[in-house]
């Protein structure tokens, strides 16, 4: 995470002050890894879209005790005062595309290893 000289983050074209992301206790970053997934957060932190592969863009309304940011179109950050309902809230993003152990494509978190299988063997 970048600061700028006047204590602000740059969140997907928008500024964003610096202290609704201090005065959050907890913190939970997931990293989204394909070619082509790509989250972005709207309303304030209310509303976060994820393009994920399907055909259809998923839409997750953030509960009223989480914020929600991307640093990134693929790194996510939800924010909270409620340990419980952060982690919830990223276990619930979490689901929405699990990392895959083949190629190691979905939505996974930031300190999280996916130990990858060997593919098919051709003979």
């Amino acid at each position: 995470m970048r600061l700028s000289d006047s204590d602000s983050v740059k969140v997907n074209r928008a500024r964003v002050p610096f202290s609704h992301i201090i005065e959050a206790k907890f913190f939970r970053f997931l990293k989204i890894v394909g070619v082509g997934y790509k989250a972005r957060a709207e309303a304030e932190g209310r509303l976060l879209f994820l393009k994920l592969g399907y055909s259809h863009e998923v839409e997750l309304t953030v509960p009223p005790a989480v914020r929600v940011f991307c640093f990134k179109n693929n790194v996510v950050c939800c924010t909270g005062l409620d340990k419980q309902r952060v982690h919830q809230f990223a276990a619930t993003v979490w689901s929405c595309k699990p990392p895959e152990v083949y190629k190691g494509k979905g939505i996974m978190y930031i300190d999280e290893v996916i130990k990858k299988k060997q593919g098919k063997k051709s003979k």
